[in-house]
């Protein structure tokens, strides 16, 4: 059965929120359960379920579907919340049977080295999971006071119905990209604190992971270990119904069943921690982040702005890297300051930024890339662009991209993941970056196809999309179409990350679409590389390492 059956399949989301009737709701969501509980008895009962906030749970994640176990531990890792739960098997042949497992069970302990014990027969894992949904979800309400929270500037209005907050994220994964959007319904005509599932209006109103990847085309992968790709649906229905959450999942893209899954629950993770701190990203799209700063919410600076023990702890590390490298084609040094950069001063160890390539779209797409980072970034290079721009733009990328792998470090006790939006003239895009040290850059930007046919990156000060006719060592050269997507995979590469850039808008020119990407790029990259203290130095991953 399924305690949320009186929504139908067709509810507009504004609708919703204009029909939302939290005592007639809950009332019938228990008449619903109680008469399909008297209807079908249960075959699985979730024992030692748990949530704690920034702590760990004392009790194991045991599903008895291995895959799963892997995904309900993300909540760990990117939620912060320490999760516990182990799902035992009530009656195995028939429901005359159910009363007597049940008093069983009390008494019994679970043989739990099976990791896949109850993955057969595949149909019950629908309900195991719509029971592993429900323990979680009403856990999670607990941790969400509606009452407490102040709406963000950005909560919907209509009807009297109030959405106090939602929080955005998208968790890229190789090629895989899931958004996932969480809400919080203001409790309506409640006067006491009561958590956010009392307004009893919890839903799932997207979800478009499937197809699970492209292996078979078109139907994707049924199964992903022993865990039922098609049972995640009831999973995610039922944490949305008891946790009082409005819940999206959409797949933006992805190949891989895994990488999807995977991608869906990370992006759920984090989405719920930024719920729970008051913090947005500042990918603009459905969420309430702000599109023009790398984050929002109504707690973003006390959590990550200036005054923040997040930016206190940056600045004690000091992280710094040097690189100097020549060759017969580039003679490049670069000089990069993690902490408290960003400055207009000419040296780089006092936090400013200096970029002279020869080539100067690339001067001007990294001074930007440094400015919304906050970093201090030199950059000289003298290289052969009587030949062309191909030397100087790909060393110039992959020397910054291994100056910035070494002032990172080990990544142990980073923030990691984030995705903020720039804007540059009529274009807009979102990168969606992880310093996963799995270096993977996947994009949709208008660069092959862009409407004005441009062969090469042309500023604001250039009259015409042609090189010059004969350029001299002095004088600046153009910057390619195709090395800009080059610096891009080079950048992305040498900086061991994961990035998706998402082009929302096109530019009415390619160096509109640069500007943009390095905006939004600048401003993922301050985010995912500062220090969450509560981390304590332990790296964001349930492998508890980034392997190389």
């Amino acid at each position: 059965f399924f305690i949320h059956s009186f929504v139908s399949p067709t509810r507009s989301f504004s609708l919703l929120l204009t029909e939302r009737n939290p005592s007639t709701m809950a009332t019938t969501m228990t008449s619903s359960s109680s008469s399909a509980a008297a209807n079908k008895p249960a075959k699985f009962v979730v024992r030692n379920a748990d949530a704690v906030d920034l702590a760990k749970s004392n009790h194991p994640i045991a599903t008895g579907v291995g895959f799963f176990d892997h995904m309900i531990d993300q909540f760990n890792s990117h939620a912060q919340v320490g999760v516990g739960a182990t799902v035992v098997l009530l009656r195995r042949r028939s429901s005359e049977e159910a009363a007597a497992a049940a008093k069983e069970a009390e008494s019994e302990e679970a043989d739990l080295s099976d990791k896949n014990r109850l993955s057969e027969p595949p149909e019950d894992q629908s309900e195991l999971m719509s029971e592993m949904g429900r323990a979680l979800g009403t856990k999670f309400a607990a941790l969400i006071d509606a009452e407490a929270m102040q709406p963000s500037s950005s909560a919907a209005e209509g009807d009297g119905a109030v959405l106090l907050r939602s929080s955005r994220f998208c968790c890229p994964l190789d090629e895989a990209l899931v958004e996932c959007v969480l809400s919080v319904p203001a409790p309506s005509g409640s006067s006491s604190s009561a958590s956010a599932s009392a307004s009893g209006a919890g839903e799932l109103i997207e979800f478009t992971l499937p197809p699970y990847g492209i292996y078979p085309s078109p139907r994707g992968r049924t199964r992903i270990g022993r865990m039922c790709t098609s049972s995640l649906r009831k999973f995610f229905e039922e944490l949305a119904s008891s946790s009082g959450l409005i819940v999206s999942l959409k797949k933006v893209r992805g190949d891989n069943g895994h990488h999807v899954v995977e991608s869906a629950f990370k992006a759920f993770s984090r989405a719920l921690r930024n719920l729970l701190d008051g913090t947005d990203t500042g990918g603009g799209g459905s969420g309430s982040g702000n599109g023009d700063a790398a984050g929002g919410g109504p707690s973003f600076e006390s959590v990550w702005g200036v005054e923040s023990p997040s930016h206190s702890a940056g600045l004690e590390l000091s992280r710094s890297a040097e690189l100097s490298r020549s060759t017969r084609e580039t003679s490049i040094s670069v000089k990069l300051r993690l902490d408290g950069g960003g400055g207009c001063c000419a040296d780089a160890a006092g936090g400013g930024i200096s970029i002279e390539t020869g080539v100067g779209p690339l001067d001007d797409f990294f001074a930007t890339l440094a400015k919304e980072a906050g970093i201090g970034l030199n950059v000289e290079c003298g290289g052969d662009t009587w030949v062309d721009d191909h030397h100087t733009s790909e060393d110039v990328a992959i020397a910054v991209g291994q100056c910035l792998n070494k002032a990172l470090g080990t990544k142990a006790g980073l923030n990691r993941m984030w995705c903020a939006a720039g804007k540059s003239g009529d274009a807009e895009v979102e990168v969606t970056m992880d310093l996963s040290n799995r270096p993977c850059l996947t994009h949709d930007l208008s660069l092959s196809s862009n409407a004005g046919g441009e062969e090469y990156v042309v500023g604001p000060s250039s009259s015409s999309s042609s090189p010059p006719e004969a350029p001299s060592s002095s004088s600046s050269s153009p910057l390619s179409v195709e090395m800009f997507e080059h610096v891009l995979d080079s950048l992305v590469s040498q900086g061991q990350m994961t990035v998706h850039a998402v082009q929302r808008k096109e530019g009415s020119s390619v160096f509109e679409t640069a500007m943009a990407t390095a905006v939004a790029f600048g401003r993922a990259l301050r985010m995912c590389a500062a220090v969450d203290v509560r981390r304590a130095g332990k790296t964001a991953s349930s492998k508890g390492t980034l392997s190389v």
